[in-house]
């Protein structure tokens, strides 16, 4: 990497060695991966709840200062007040005292300081996912801005200001692509950038109306054309992973639940944002979503119309009566045709369910799940796609926890593991455990591959220790691991450190996959039966036309068949049947190569509606039957689409 630079204001007297380069002897990345954090979440939310900066070319004197408003005493922090209650209060003066924040519990102060993340790069982390990030309602209804709210402004603007940050640490390091910190496009640029020892950094984003695809009254506020735009728009940007949805329902999925005062203070947004508080149902399965926030929020309730008040729930109803919708679901094949990742996180059960069975039926692996927001139970089917899965921050005993009951699986597919820091993201870090906690963290320590030796961080004047400050800023996630290490063991971090090269795995195949060609589409279509309709023909030809507002449509009955003759005889490995409402709970896929004799290639007898994927050992068929013998509903069998793929 060339010559040792010297340490800067952030980075002082607390790491020593050079950070390691190249890759292990099976040609795989090492190092770890934030796959969720927000980098420039100071300028979202109108630029004032977040304080302070990532970095600034007047020094850290002005990157490291209090919003205005929270002078003398913290009073006005309001946000503090909202979502930690207490009265907000706390001393504002950060560098070079830094006595109240940086601290883990402090939800609005900067975190994030560039030379916080070279020190936890040169503690081993060689992928970083910047989120740009943004919430419009939160920002119209806070108190305190200095612009206006419109969430792809923000986007637009933290994106450019990453690139600035790029720049300003390569004019550290002697000039352009000098530095250690690398926007990356593309996998193989990534791995190129890990294996010169640098941090490969991939923008991301988490914001609640991309493209401005908000939803009034469940009336979408955005069209295709939207979607597209905004997409390519991204794209452009350098943005290769996002979420459809973040809080709020909008026109593209349901969000899964918050939980306590915070829940409520968001449900309140909810319906600022929408016209509609959140909505739920029993759950169809074994996933549900977080339980509402039932707890008070005075702070976000007295934004209410006089005479509105948020709803109680069922204590049986889990989940967001809003899945993925019609538009959502354009969002994910867009996505899938940019080879970009989709974040499920945040998404209702309903909403990830759909996403999981579009990427099964086309064999899709970008799926990600970057900080503990998802179901556990999806984990598998997560891993079976081939995406990857980070867990939330947490505090070393409970993060071992759960790296510990998922071993198992990471194991039988594989895979490495990740974190989600989620820094800037009002969540909260952990906790110190104390200097005479078992196994508490002793410094100085060595960073897990060896290459460095750190000590307790220091800024200006002050000092933190893990032990006794908790996770209090972004250069403690070296720390973090360390103390994770003494806890678990030594087996946990390895699968941490095998992170990079997953989650690269992952956007590599990602940008790797092409759509197999649908062997279905114009079919010659024959079926048992057809609803009759004056107006609308449901023939079965319909569910073969590659237009999903069309169906081909049974008798009320069970027992029948939709058979289509492919034309030629080709390998078949794999049938997807996209179902309206009326659908199947026990039907079978048969092949034949003549028309007459038929075996039968694989069979359900749990169908559930929806999407559904049957994949099979290929072989040879020029005709293939799909035989319904139970029905799902008091209707017949109605299919949208039927594909079929070679594998």
């Amino acid at each position: 990497m060339g010559p040792r630079r010297p340490p800067r204001a952030g980075l002082r007297g607390q790491c020593h060695g050079e950070p390691f380069t190249g890759t292990n002897a099976a040609g795989e990345v090492r190092g770890f991966v934030d796959a969720h954090n927000h980098i420039m979440a100071n300028e979202a939310f109108g630029g004032r709840l977040i304080c302070g900066k990532a970095f600034s070319t007047k020094g850290i004197a002005d990157a490291l200062k209090d919003c205005p408003e929270h002078y003398p005493d913290g009073s006005l922090a309001l946000f503090d007040f909202i979502t930690n209650g207490g009265d907000g209060k706390h001393d504002p003066v950060g560098w070079p005292t830094f006595k109240d924040w940086p601290a883990h519990d402090s939800l609005t102060h900067q975190q994030n300081y560039y030379a916080w993340i070279e020190r936890a790069w040169r503690g081993g982390q060689r992928v970083l996912v910047n989120d740009l990030v943004t919430n419009g309602v939160i920002c119209s209804v806070y108190f305190f801005k200095d612009r206006g709210c419109d969430e792809m402004t923000s986007i637009r603007l933290q994106a450019k200001l990453t690139y600035d940050m790029q720049a300003y640490i390569d004019g550290m390091y002697g000039g352009p692509g000098k530095g250690w910190f690398r926007i990356v496009t593309n996998s193989a640029q990534a791995r190129d950038v890990i294996a010169r020892g640098k941090l490969a950094v991939v923008l991301g984003v988490e914001t609640s109306e991309p493209f401005g695809c908000k939803q009034i009254l469940d009336i979408a506020q955005c069209d295709r054309a939207d979607i597209d735009a905004g997409l390519d728009e991204l794209y452009a940007l350098g943005v290769r992973s996002m979420f459809l949805c973040h809080k709020f329902d909008n026109a593209l999925c349901g969000v899964r639940f918050d939980e306590g005062a915070l829940g409520t203070a968001i449900n309140v947004g909810q319906f600022l944002s929408t016209g509609t508080f959140w909505r739920t149902e029993k759950c169809a399965g074994p996933q549900h979503d977080n339980p509402i926030g039932l707890a008070a929020a005075p702070g976000a309730e007295q934004r209410l119309p006089a005479g509105v008040e948020v709803p109680s729930y069922a204590e049986d109803a889990r989940c967001n009566v809003r899945g993925l919708t019609e538009l959502g679901e354009y969002a994910v094949r867009g996505m899938m045709e940019r080879d970009m990742m989709l974040e499920i996180d945040h998404m209702s059960v309903k909403a990830t369910g759909r996403v999981l069975d579009v990427f099964e039926s086309a064999s899709y692996p970008g799926v990600l799940s970057s900080h503990s927001w998802m179901d556990l139970d999806w984990t598998e089917r997560v891993y079976g796609l081939g995406g990857f899965v980070a867990q939330y921050m947490h505090g070393s005993e409970g993060f071992v926890d759960e790296a510990d009951r998922t071993g198992a699986l990471r194991d039988r597919y594989g895979v490495g593991y990740g974190y989600g820091t989620d820094m800037n993201g009002v969540g909260g870090w952990p906790a110190p455990r104390g200097a005479d906690a078992p196994n508490a963290v002793t410094y100085p320590f060595r960073s897990v591959d060896g290459g460095s030796v750190l000590d307790r961080q220091t800024a200006g004047e002050r000092t933190w220790d893990l032990n006794t400050d908790g996770a209090a800023h972004y250069g403690l996630v070296p720390d973090w691991i360390e103390d994770i290490r003494r806890v678990g063991g030594q087996h946990v971090v390895d699968d941490l450190f095998k992170g990079a090269e997953s989650y690269l795995d992952t956007w590599g195949a990602s940008e790797q996959h092409r759509a197999g060609v649908n062997l279905a589409a114009g079919a010659t279509a024959t079926a048992s039966s057809a609803e009759w309709n004056p107006f609308t023909s449901y023939a079965p030809g319909r569910a073969v036309d590659g237009d999903r507002g069309t169906r081909w449509a049974s008798d009320w009955s069970d027992d029948q068949w939709l058979r289509l003759d492919l034309g030629a005889t080709h390998q078949v490995g794999r049938v997807t049947l996209d179902w309206e409402r009326a659908y199947g709970t026990s039907y079978r896929v048969d092949l034949s190569t003549d028309g007459v004799n038929w075996r039968t290639a694989w069979s359900t007898t749990t169908g559930d509606g929806g999407l559904d994927t049957a994949t099979f050992t290929p072989a040879p068929a020029r005709h293939l039957r799909v035989r319904f013998l139970d029905r799902g509903t008091e209707w017949g069998y109605s299919l949208r689409e039927v594909g079929v793929q070679s594998r």
